[in-house]
């Protein structure tokens, strides 16, 4: 149990560092967190229609069209009907929101470089197999 403790309070404290070290990253951008992940998973996935994209967000629909309507307004990404479904709008990103999302994800890489720069190959290895398991108990 002592156990279960510390590596309780490990993920807490690795949680804090990195959502601080993001909500930095994304306020010097003028961009709320939401609006950033927003344009992330855009940039991964690219196009996506809105119940899709509220999906792998964990919103509901009506929450993103709020934050799809301010990323309109911020010329960030751009609504268009899907060609084979026309109850379905697509998102997608503009020049702006591409280059904004390649941006920070170039952010992500060098972190992810930083934080682990002292891990041998093996333990990279070992820790992106743990994250992995972990993730997919969410």
């Amino acid at each position: 149990m002592e156990n279960d403790a510390r590596l309780s309070h490990l993920i807490v404290e690795f949680y804090e560092k990195l959502s601080s070290w993001e909500h930095s990253v994304v306020r010097d951008k003028g961009m709320t967190l939401p609006q950033m992940h927003t344009l992330e998973i855009l940039g991964a996935n690219e196009p996506l229609r809105m119940k899709a994209l509220a999906e792998k967000m964990g919103v509901t629909t009506g929450t993103l069209t709020v934050q799809v309507d301010r990323l309109e307004r911020m010329d960030m990404v751009r609504r268009t009907p899907h060609p084979e479904d026309r109850r379905s709008i697509l998102v997608v990103l503009t020049e702006q929101g591409r280059e904004l999302s390649q941006e920070h994800h170039a952010l992500h890489e060098q972190l992810t470089t930083d934080i682990t720069a002292q891990l041998t190959s093996q333990e990279r290895t070992l820790l992106a197999d743990l994250l992995q398991r972990l993730n997919r108990e969410f």
